[in-house]
């Protein structure tokens, strides 16, 4: 056998006769990924919030690693097959809006646990697993400040105290703010901002002031960034 041929010999063994990767290899590496699918499929359902909980999210976070990692295993095992892997994989297109940005969190968690999974680092994954479940845990943990609320008060009555009216919400909220204030066809129409832990009764000290026509009090239930 000539030069030429033993080089041939060689490019065409390490393009297509792969890794020497064993069915136990294999196998340990899909049971790994299946384990971690579920462990994460348990924290999304623990932590994430009722409004944004979607179960079949949740099953498509579960099957990833799995998948991902029967993909990395693939890819090892023949350099022709992992370029047709890739040139498919690059003409996929996912539409669908998500939601909540925390479960984007979870897509790149799953998949890069099925990375790790499919190379053999399986030490690696787990300990991915672990900080990640102390992360979110500890950042769910921390208190969100209120945010503040908005008061709206209208009167018809040009006679109205609106001293008075400051008064009373200065005596029942912690921060007071004037945002806004309209007078149109003889009706006037005052928004204020403000944080209070004594809502009812401010809103009773108010409804003693019979000029006032109406009385609208916004609490915002969202999250406050400091």
């Amino acid at each position: 056998m000539s030069t030429k041929d033993v080089i041939k010999s060689s490019i065409y063994e390490n393009l297509v006769g792969g890794s020497n990767l064993t069915a136990s290899s294999i196998l340990l590496a899909l049971a790994t990924a299946a384990l971690i699918g579920i462990y994460i499929f348990a924290v999304y359902k623990l932590s994430s919030k009722a409004a944004f909980y979607s179960k079949d999210l949740n099953i498509t976070i579960a099957g990833l690693p799995i998948i991902v990692a029967a993909i990395m295993v693939a890819m090892q095992s023949n350099l022709i097959v992992s370029l047709g892997m890739v040139g498919a994989l690059s003409i996929v297109r996912f539409r669908n809006a998500v939601k909540n940005p925390l479960d984007l969190l979870y897509l790149f968690w799953t998949i890069s646990a099925g990375i790790i999974c499919g190379v053999g680092l399986k030490l690696l994954a787990v300990l991915l697993c672990i900080v990640m479940t102390i992360l979110i845990l500890v950042l769910q943990l921390l208190p969100n400040s209120k945010a503040s609320s908005i008061l709206i008060i209208k009167s018809n009555n040009e006679t109205t105290d609106w001293k008075a009216i400051n008064d009373v919400l200065h005596t029942y909220a912690k921060y007071v703010k004037e945002k806004s204030n309209s007078y149109r066809y003889g009706e006037t129409e005052i928004i204020f901002e403000l944080k209070t832990n004594r809502q009812t009764e401010l809103l009773t000290a108010l409804k003693e002031h019979k000029e006032l026509q109406q009385i609208n009090f916004l609490d915002h239930d969202g999250e406050f960034r400091i």
